[in-house]
C-alpha cells in the first residue's frame, strides 16, 4: 500500500482537518476572550504555541495509534473483513461528524468577530499602550511642563485610533521617574506596550527620542531620534504618532459620530500651545493656587488665538473646579460666571470638540444643578470622544447623584480600565461602594486612592466616614487626625465625634466647625446633624446648603450619613426641589449609632 492510501486508512487526513479546525477555533476564542478579563497577554502566547506545536504530535499519534483500528473481541464471527470495514466506515463518519461540528463552531465565531465584536467590521481593541512621562532632559525644571505637554499630546492622538486601548494621563505619569521595569509597570496599567523617551528643547531646536516597548520581554519594537526646529513641533508629534500606530496596526477611529480631537491651536500659533501646555501643567497639580496659575495661562493661549477652542474649554473647567472646591459667595458666583462665558466660547468655535462639551457639564451640574441637561452634554462628549476619561467619571457622579449607584459603579470600573492608577476615580468608587454598605470594598477603594496620592485631600476623610458607618469611634477619630489640615479635616473630626459618649467634645466640635466653615460647609454641617438624629437641624442646613448652590446636594441620594432621614416627608420636597428623584427606600446599610 502506497504512502497515501496507508495515510487515507489510518485517517491522518481526517486528524489534521479536526486538529486545524479546533486549534483554529481556541486561539480565535483565546485571543477574543482572555483580553476581555484582563489576562496577560503572555498567556496567548503559551496558547497559540501549544496549539501550533501540538499539531505533528497529534498527526504523530494519529499514525501510530490508527483512529479506525479495531480492538480485537472475543467473537471471531465479528472479526470478519465486512465486520472491519463497518466499524472503519462508522469510525470516520464520527470524524466527519466532529470535523463538521468543528467547521460549524467556526462559522459562528467568524460572524460573532465580525458581526458584534468588530461591529461590522471596526477592530475591537486588543493592543494597549501607555505613554509614560518623557524625560526632560533639559536640565532645567521650569521646561517640565513642555515635555509633559508632548507626552500629553500623544496620549489624545493615539486615542484616535480604534483597536487601540490607550491608558489616561493620570496613571500613566504616576510612573514619572520611575526605577521599575517594563514589565512591572505595564502589569500595573494593564497594558501590553509602552511609549517612552526624553524631551530637549533647546533655542529654536527640539530634539526627541521616543522608544515603543514590548512589555512581555522589554523588547524594543521601534525607536527614533529627531532633531527639528520648534516650528515643525507639530508635524514632529504627527510623525511620532503616524509611526507608533502603524507599529501597532492601528487605524483612525470609523464610529461616524466621533470626530478627531486635537490639542493644537487651529491657528498653528506655537505660543499659544506653549501656554496651554503651561495651563495643562498647572490645572493637573490641582491646589487653589494651581488652578489659579493654570486660569493665567489658558487666558494667555486665549488671547494669542481667539480661535483656540480647547483653551477655552479647559478655562471653562478650571474655573468651575475653582469655584465648586474652593470658593464661596460672590467670588464662587463669578467663578462660575466667567466658566459660563468660556463654555460658551469653546462650543461657538467648535461644537464638535468633546472637551467643550465636558465643560459645559461640569458648569450644568455644578453650579445649574441641570442633571439632565448635564447628562446630555456628557453623552454628547463620549459620542465626539468615546474613551474621554474625564467624561466617563463626571457622568459616573452624576448617575449616582440621581440614585443610579449600579450604573455609577459600572462606569467608573470602566473609567478605570483605562486609568486604573487614577486616585480621584478611586475615591468615587470608595463612595459609590458606601452607599451600597459594601464597607470593607469601600475602605480598600479609598486605601488605595491614599497609596496613589497620599496628601490629597478626602481620602481619610471618607475612611472616617466609613469607621461612622461600622460605629468605631477610635478609627474615624485617628482617620479624622490623619487628614490633611484644613476644611477636610474640621469636617471629619466633627463627624468622627458625634458617636462619642462624650457629648461636650461633640457640641464643641460641631460649634467649631460651623463658625469657621459655615459659610461654604452647609452640607456637611447637615451630615453632622444627622448624626446627632437632628432631623430639624438636618433639613435647616439642607435648606441653607441648596440656597448657596453647595455642590454637596449632588450627594443626597446616595450619602450613607442621611439615610435615616430619606423617607422623610422633608426629604422628598428638598429633592422634588433640587430636580432629583424621591428615593423610595433606604439604602442598604445600618443606621449611624452614637
Amino acid at each position: 500500500m502506497n504512502l497515501i492510501a496507508e495515510l487515507k486508512q489510518r485517517n491522518v487526513y481526517r486528524a489534521a482537518t479536526l486538529y486545524a479546525a479546533t486549534g483554529w477555533l481556541l486561539v480565535q476564542i483565546t485571543t477574543q476572550v482572555l483580553p476581555f478579563f484582563d489576562v496577560p497577554n503572555w498567556v496567548e502566547r503559551v496558547i497559540v504555541i501549544a496549539v501550533f506545536a501540538g499539531f505533528p504530535v497529534a498527526m504523530l499519534l494519529s499514525w501510530f495509534y490508527d483512529w479506525s483500528a479495531i480492538p480485537p473481541v472475543p467473537d471471531e464471527a465479528d472479526a470478519s473483513p465486512d465486520a472491519e470495514l463497518v466499524k472503519q466506515n462508522s469510525t470516520r463518519r464520527k470524524l466527519d461528524r466532529w470535523i463538521i461540528a468543528a467547521l460549524s463552531l467556526a462559522l459562528v465565531v467568524l460572524l460573532v468577530d465580525e458581526l458584534v465584536l468588530n461591529r461590522g467590521g471596526t477592530a475591537q481593541a486588543s493592543e494597549s499602550i501607555a505613554v509614560l512621562p518623557f524625560s526632560n532632559a533639559s536640565g532645567d525644571k521650569a521646561e517640565q511642563y513642555f515635555s509633559d505637554g508632548l507626552s500629553d499630546d500623544l496620549i489624545s492622538a493615539l486615542s484616535q485610533f480604534s483597536g487601540l486601548r490607550v491608558i489616561s494621563r493620570n496613571s500613566s505619569f504616576q510612573f514619572r521617574d520611575s526605577n521599575e521595569d517594563s514589565r512591572s509597570i505595564a502589569e500595573k496599567l494593564g497594558v501590553n506596550h509602552l511609549l517612552d523617551g526624553t524631551v530637549r528643547r533647546a533655542g529654536t531646536e527640539v530634539r526627541i527620542t521616543a522608544e515603543l516597548i514590548n512589555s512581555a520581554d522589554g523588547s524594543t519594537l521601534w525607536s527614533q531620534s529627531y532633531v527639528r526646529p520648534y516650528v515643525d513641533l507639530f508635524d514632529l508629534q504627527a510623525s511620532i504618532t503616524k509611526a507608533v500606530a502603524e507599529q501597532l496596526k492601528a487605524t483612525l477611529l470609523a464610529d461616524p459620530e466621533s470626530v478627531r480631537q486635537s490639542e493644537h491651536p487651529p491657528s498653528g500659533n506655537l505660543e499659544a500651545y506653549n501656554a496651554y501646555l503651561q495651563g495643562r501643567f498647572y490645572e493637573a497639580r490641582g491646589t487653589e493656587a494651581d488652578f489659579r496659575k493654570a486660569i493665567e495661562f489658558y487666558q494667555r493661549a486665549t488671547s494669542m488665538d481667539n480661535r483656540y477652542a480647547l483653551a477655552q474649554a479647559r478655562l471653562s473647567a478650571t474655573w468651575t473646579t475653582l469655584s465648586g472646591r474652593f470658593l464661596e459667595g460672590v467670588e464662587m458666583r463669578r467663578g462660575y460666571s466667567m466658566a459660563r462665558d468660556a463654555a460658551d466660547r469653546a462650543l461657538n468655535l467648535d461644537n464638535s470638540l468633546a472637551a467643550a462639551h465636558v465643560a459645559r457639564g461640569m458648569l450644568m451640574v455644578w453650579n445649574d444643578f441641570d442633571w439632565t441637561g448635564g447628562e446630555a452634554e456628557y453623552h454628547k462628549a463620549l459620542e465626539l470622544q468615546p474613551n474621554n476619561s474625564a467624561a466617563i467619571a463626571l457622568r459616573s457622579s452624576l448617575l449616582a447623584t440621581l440614585g443610579r449607584v449600579d450604573e455609577a459603579i459600572e462606569l467608573i470600573r470602566l473609567s478605570l480600565k483605562s486609568d486604573a492608577l487614577n486616585a480621584q476615580s478611586l475615591h468615587k468608587l470608595g463612595a459609590y461602594l458606601m452607599a451600597q454598605g459594601k464597607l470593607d470594598e469601600a475602605e480598600q477603594a479609598f486605601r488605595d486612592a491614599i497609596e496613589l496620592q497620599p496628601d490629597a485631600n478626602g481620602n481619610f476623610e471618607q475612611l472616617a466616614i466609613n469607621a461612622v458607618l461600622r460605629g468605631d469611634l477610635k478609627a474615624a477619630v485617628a482617620f479624622a487626625q490623619q487628614e490633611p489640615k484644613g476644611d477636610w479635616r474640621d469636617a471629619a473630626m466633627a463627624r468622627a465625634l458625634q458617636i462619642s459618649p462624650d457629648r461636650v467634645a461633640a457640641d464643641a466640635a460641631l460649634q467649631v466647625f460651623i463658625d469657621k466653615q459655615a459659610g461654604k460647609a452647609a452640607y456637611q454641617i447637615a451630615q453632622v446633624h444627622a448624626l446627632r438624629k437632628d432631623g430639624d437641624g438636618v433639613f435647616t442646613w439642607l435648606a441653607r446648603a441648596w440656597d448657596s448652590r453647595d455642590p454637596g446636594i449632588g450627594l443626597l441620594l446616595y450619602d450613607p450619613l442621611l439615610n435615616a432621614y430619606r423617607l422623610d416627608p422633608r426629604f422628598a420636597a428638598l429633592c422634588r426641589a433640587v430636580g432629583l428623584p424621591v428615593p423610595v427606600a433606604a439604602l442598604p446599610l445600618p443606621v449611624p449609632s452614637r
